[in-house]
């Protein structure tokens, strides 16, 4: 080994740590993170001084971006060139910041993810914007550090005359830490300024009151303020942003969503492609097709949605399982002198407002030394014009140029600077106009550094300067919000997008299940012929039609005792000739199962109503079983057992009930009894029941069970029978009875009336819709239908057509009539 040479031992845990930390801090302050005065990371801070030195100003020609990244390469930045040209593609893209930087000329990537052409075929140069960031950089209004091979210096800082950190944002992931910094409107942000600037104690509620949130390029909604006031106070938050959609309704009542602007930092292609993903694997359905639009224009994503299907629930789960809504995690991480550090917005306008008053106060101080030079020199200029005879007199007589400086000096006690301007003193300055001239430069200078000094001793002053500039630049580039504010919570749930209202639902024996609004069926008398209700295929009729809020929870039960859960609004909407979709493509029920019982629930989370409150369920052949609500307020997918069902039975009815209501069954012979819920004791889901009526032979079977308060003077019981007949009754005619007998008489049953079809408990504000297995539906006002015995065979509701029968009613609780009311003239006699 070579005697100059030494080998010195270290602990290689040790430097590892070092070289490690070495690193780390390399790349935060020199790469990863922004710094809170420019709001530049260095390449960028780079390329724009490049483009200046290269003469790229807003108003000059563009320039090869391949001749920038050279420069920048060369002289500033020794890594990649393309890491320097993606940098400037970005500062280019309107749709990567919301004010751009650059001035690009060519193709620059579009917001499809298409990246931008090679840097040999684009063009550059400086935006009008980047003109505030430079101004100023030559009157020393900033410090200047060698570039790495100490040959050239650069700027550490730009002196951006606007808080750029705030308007355009910046992300980067260092080591150990992050940054994500989102854009904001300029007119807001220097609202803001101001505000704090004329007020520096005002809280972040007074900021928020000029920083609304933060501003997208590309537009958008945000939903909810906590995490923007959040982010605002602590410098962390969390905030949604949803793409601007709108939902249009074509000639044929078909609906369409138009999405017109998309989430930032949202590549459109890609969002469309997932889209289309989830339509094909039916995670969301109810989507025909999907289209881009898009043009010059601007962004138009067309998404057709079937005709049985909600526009407003497939945007939802668009909302939920694709990128048209999306979450931004706030951290505002900067450098704040070398070091970095979590701001709040307020600490980021502090440091905004600390550095423009310094760079005003170095840029006066600037200022000041020139025009105190200048005067200086102006001076010398006037006593030698005043004086100019002997001047002209010492320089003559001077055999060289500086026996004449020192002659002049020696005379007037000019200083050297001065001696030399009046020896460079051309010969037009001699006359009159030009002497005047002189004079009034000197007047003007002398202002200017008594208002220079009246600055720099004065840091009012300096704050009236800050606002004032910022005043200029908010009329040079403000411009309005793009991105719009929503003040509901940012997990809007999709009973927030929908109406509540009240429907018309219907299930078809096949299994084919709808909802209607019930504005679409028309009151008309009782008598009438009904109006087509439901197309529905060959062999197929209605079974079920009920009424419920589009916000309601039902529980469906099937007929082999399984529950099922659906919220109306996840039901199909269709017109009322419509048939509907199969419900075993909405719910996971067995082909061989159907649903035979609902319960309407108008919410599954309040715990006092779901203890207090109880399912009673009836078989056909009789059984009847009593189980608390709370036992099926869990929805799952592939549902839960809710009674266990005997061998040749099958579940018929299933009623909510309070505890204390009466039970009336009534089979299809037309006999019915009358129990008090009492009698029956609770169960678990598993439990197969006790009897509650006894049925006359093998072929009878329960048709209806109705579950009246005891406290409900107003309630008739209603009965109708297959062949159109019905009546009304008082619950008092029927005595109350022991569970488990045969029952009483409700409607005298013939050939003329056939068996009965179904038993309700009705008030006179209640309207009836009827449904016969051809498919019409007639709706009628309860109060037409007369009261009678319950022992009579009752009156005429609905006309039916040869081999025609009634397959429902439903009853609508407190209806209200429409304008459209087709008066027919009631059937009083009795049949």
């Amino acid at each position: 080994m070579p005697q100059q040479q030494t080998i010195i031992p270290i602990n290689i845990e040790e430097e590892m740590k070092t070289a490690y930390i070495d690193y780390s801090m390399s790349v935060i302050v020199s790469r990863a993170l922004p710094d809170v005065r420019d709001g530049l990371k260095p390449v960028h801070r780079r390329i724009l001084y490049a483009m200046q030195d290269l003469g790229l100003a807003h108003n000059k020609p563009h320039r090869k971006s391949a001749r920038v990244v050279g420069e920048v390469l060369g002289k500033y930045h020794p890594h990649g060139d393309s890491s320097v040209y993606e940098a400037m593609v970005r500062m280019a893209q309107d749709w990567s910041l919301r004010y751009p930087l650059v001035d690009g000329q060519g193709n620059f990537g579009h917001i499809d993810g298409d990246k931008a052409a090679a840097m040999r075929y684009t063009e550059a140069r400086l935006g009008r914007l980047a003109d505030e960031l430079l101004g100023d950089i030559k009157k020393d209004t900033v410090d200047f550090n060698f570039n790495f091979d100490d040959s050239l210096k650069e700027p550490s800082v730009l002196p951006s005359s606007f808080p750029n950190l705030l308007v355009n944002g910046a992300s980067g992931i260092a080591v150990g830490m992050a940054t994500n910094m989102l854009p904001h409107n300029m007119s807001e942000v220097i609202d803001g300024v101001i505000a704090t600037v004329q007020n520096p104690d005002i809280d972040t509620e007074g900021l928020m009151e000029h920083v609304k949130a933060p501003d997208f390029p590309t537009g958008g909604i945000i939903y909810g303020v906590e995490g923007v006031k959040e982010a605002f106070e602590t410098g962390r938050g969390r905030i949604v942003l949803r793409a601007k959609s709108e939902i249009i309704v074509d000639n044929r009542g078909r609906e369409t969503i138009i999405i017109s602007e998309i989430p930032y930092q949202v590549n459109k292609s890609s969002l469309i492609v997932k889209i289309s993903e989830l339509k094909r694997d039916e995670k969301v359905t109810g989507i025909s097709e999907v289209r881009d639009e898009s043009d010059r224009e601007g962004i138009r994503i067309v998404i057709e949605v079937k005709r049985d299907a909600m526009a407003q629930v497939v945007l939802s789960k668009l909302y939920k399982y694709s990128q048209l809504q999306a979450s931004y995690g706030v951290n505002n991480v900067a450098l704040v002198k070398g070091r970095p550090h979590l701001l709040s917005l307020k600490e980021l306008i502090e440091e905004f407002i600390e550095f423009r008053i310094e760079i005003i106060v170095r840029r006066t101080q600037f200022d000041l030394k020139k025009a105190e030079d200048r005067a200086h020199i102006v001076e010398g200029l006037i006593i030698a014009v005043d004086n100019i005879d002997e001047v002209i007199k010492i320089i003559r007589g001077s055999n060289t140029v500086d026996e004449a400086r020192d002659g002049l000096i020696e005379r007037f006690e000019f200083t050297e600077k001065q001696a030399k301007a009046i020896l460079e003193l051309r010969l037009q300055k001699l006359t009159g106009l030009e002497i005047d001239k002189l004079r009034a430069e000197y007047d003007e200078l002398m202002e200017n550094i008594a208002y220079y000094k009246e600055i720099l001793a004065s840091i009012d002053l300096q704050k009236e300067i800050v606002v004032e500039e910022l005043r200029v630049i908010k009329e040079k580039y403000g411009d309005e919000r793009r991105t719009e504010i929503s003040y509901a919570d940012g997990e809007i749930s999709i009973e927030d997008l929908i109406p509540n209202e009240e429907m018309i639902v219907s299930i078809s024996h096949l299994g084919y299940i709808k909802r209607t609004k019930s504005a679409e069926y028309k009151v008309q008398g009782r008598g009438g012929k009904g109006s087509k209700g439901s197309r529905t295929r060959e062999a197929d009729f209605l079974e079920h039609v009920f009424v419920a809020d589009a916000h309601n929870y039902l529980l469906l039960f099937t007929e082999q005792g399984r529950c099922f859960w659906l919220r109306v609004y996840e039901i199909p909407e269709a017109s009322r000739n419509a048939t509907g979709r199969v419900i075993q493509n909405i719910l996971q029920i067995p082909k061989d199962d159907k649903v035979m019982a609902y319960i309407i629930v108008q919410d599954l989370t309040d715990e006092e109503f779901l203890v207090n409150n109880y399912i009673m369920f009836s078989t056909v052949r009789g059984l009847i079983k009593k189980t608390s609500l709370e036992q099926y307020s869990r929805p799952r997918v592939n549902g839960i057992n809710a009674i266990t069902i005997n061998e040749g039975d099958q579940l018929m009815e299933a009623k909510l009930t309070n505890g204390n209501s009466e039970i009336l069954l009534a089979n299809r012979n037309g006999r019915a009894i009358r129990f008090n819920e009492s009698k029956v004791r609770p169960m678990g889901r598993n439990a197969a029941g006790v009897i509650g009526i006894r049925l006359d032979d093998e072929d009878d079977r329960v048709v209806g069970m109705v579950c009246v308060d005891q406290d409900d003077d107003d309630a008739t019981i209603l009965v109708v029978s297959e062949k159109g007949n019905g009546k009304r009754s008082l619950l008092e005619e029927y005595r109350v009875t022991n569970r488990g007998g045969k029952g009483v008489k409700t409607i005298n049953v013939n050939e003329k009336t056939g068996q009965l079809i179904g038993l309700k408990s009705v008030t006179e504000e209640d309207h009836l819709v009827i449904t016969n297995k051809s498919g019409l539906t007639i709706r009628m006002d309860v109060a037409n239908i007369r009261v009678m015995g319950r022992a009579t065979q009752g009156v005429r509701l609905i006309s039916l057509n040869k081999n025609d029968a009634i397959a429902d009613i439903t009853v609508i609780r407190g209806g209200d009539e429409e304008d459209d009311f087709e008066e027919v003239v009631p059937i009083d006699e009795e049949e």
